[in-house]
C-alpha cells in the first residue's frame, strides 16, 4: 500500500474543448462525430479518455514501478495476469483462481501495485489464466459538448495510389479521393468520481491522485493527429470532501459550475473558447467540502 492513502472522496469536473477535430469518432457511423441524435449535442465516451490517461502514464512513466499499464496496445492480458502468478511463484489453473483465498488476494493486491491503470480504473481480470476483478475508485462520465455540434464532411485527397493496376484506371492521374469529419468547435465537459473507500481496497494513494491531475492537463498535447485537430484542456475543478463518504451529493456540486455564452447574439456560433464563461457558484457548495480550481 502507499505511504500516503486517499481519505477524502473527490468529484471533480473537467472542461476541454476541439477546434477543427473530430475528438471520437463513432466507427458505426462511418467515423462520424459521436453526438446525441435528439440534441446534437457531442459526445465523448469514458473509454476514450481514459485511454488518454493511460497512453501518457505510459510515456511519462515508462513502465517504472508501480505504473505499468494493463490495458495498451498490443497487450495480451494473460500475459499480464501471468507476471503476478510468477511473482508470486503461485501455479495458474485455467480461468480458476487459486482455492486458497490469501493467494486470491495477494494476486489482486500485486496487480493493483504493479498496474497504475488498475489501481485506478479498476479491471475485470477473469481471462484464461485468472487474476480476479477490480473496482477502481475512479470513473469518467461520458463527456457532452457544452452546446450542439455540427459536424462538417470535408473531401480530400491523395496525391499517391496504392497499385500499378489503380495507377492503369486512371490513366496516370494518381489521385484517389476521401472524406473525414470534423467539428468546427466544441467545448466539451466531463464529470469524474473519486472514491475513497475503493481507494483504499486499491491503493490508490495522494501521489496517483496528483498523476491523474498532471495527465488530465497535459494528456491532449501527447496525443496529437490530424485527425483530431486541435485539443486543449481548459478546465479542471476539484471539490474534495472532508470525510471518505462526502458531505455533499456529487450532482449539487456540479450543479454550481456553469458554462455561459460571452454573446449576447445566440446566432453567432462559438468558435473559441473565449466565447464562453466558466464559473462557480460558492453558495451553493458546503463548507465542508473544498473547492481546487487545477487548471
Amino acid at each position: 500500500m502507499k505511504s500516503n492513502p486517499l481519505t477524502q472522496r473527490i468529484d471533480f469536473v473537467y472542461f476541454y474543448d476541439v477546434t477543427n477535430g473530430n475528438p471520437n469518432g463513432d466507427p458505426d457511423s462511418g467515423n462520424m462525430p459521436r453526438m446525441d441524435p435528439e440534441t446534437h449535442v457531442g459526445l465523448q465516451t469514458d473509454v476514450s479518455l481514459k485511454r488518454k490517461v493511460r497512453n501518457l502514464v505510459a510515456m511519462d512513466r515508462n513502465d517504472a514501478p508501480g505504473h505499468a499499464i494493463y490495458v495498451k496496445e498490443k497487450a495480451i492480458l494473460n500475459h499480464q495476469n501471468r507476471k503476478a502468478y510468477e511473482a508470486l511463484g503461485i501455479k495458474p489453473e485455467p480461468r480458476k483462481l487459486p482455492k486458497d483465498p490469501g493467494q486470491a488476494q495477494d494476486l489482486v493486491a500485486w496487480m493493483c501495485a504493479n498496474f497504475y491503470d488498475i489501481r485506478t480504473f479498476g479491471a475485470v481480470m477473469t481471462t484464461d489464466t485468472n487474476a480476479g476483478q477490480v473496482r477502481g475508485p475512479v470513473q469518467f462520465s461520458f463527456a457532452q459538448s457544452v452546446d450542439p455540434i455540427f459536424p462538417m464532411e470535408v473531401t480530400i485527397t491523395r496525391m499517391a495510389i496504392t497499385t500499378e493496376a489503380e495507377a492503369e484506371k486512371q490513366s496516370g492521374e494518381n489521385r484517389t479521393m476521401g472524406r473525414k469529419y470534423i467539428v468546427p468547435y466544441g467545448l466539451y465537459r466531463m464529470h469524474g468520481f473519486v472514491s475513497a473507500h475503493l481507494a483504499q481496497r486499491t491503493g490508490f494513494s495522494e501521489d496517483d491522485l496528483q498523476l491523474l491531475w498532471e495527465v488530465l492537463i497535459n494528456m491532449f498535447d501527447h496525443d496529437r493527429a490530424a485527425g483530431r485537430g486541435e485539443m486543449a484542456a481548459r478546465k479542471l475543478i476539484a471539490f474534495r470532501h472532508q470525510s471518505a463518504l462526502g458531505n455533499a451529493p456529487a450532482h449539487r456540486l456540479f450543479d454550481a459550475v456553469t458554462a455561459t455564452r460571452t454573446s449576447e447574439d445566440s446566432r453567432q456560433p462559438p468558435r473559441r473558447f473565449s466565447d464562453y464563461r466558466i464559473a462557480i457558484d460558492a453558495g451553493d457548495i458546503p463548507k465542508n467540502v473544498t473547492v481546487q480550481e487545477l487548471l
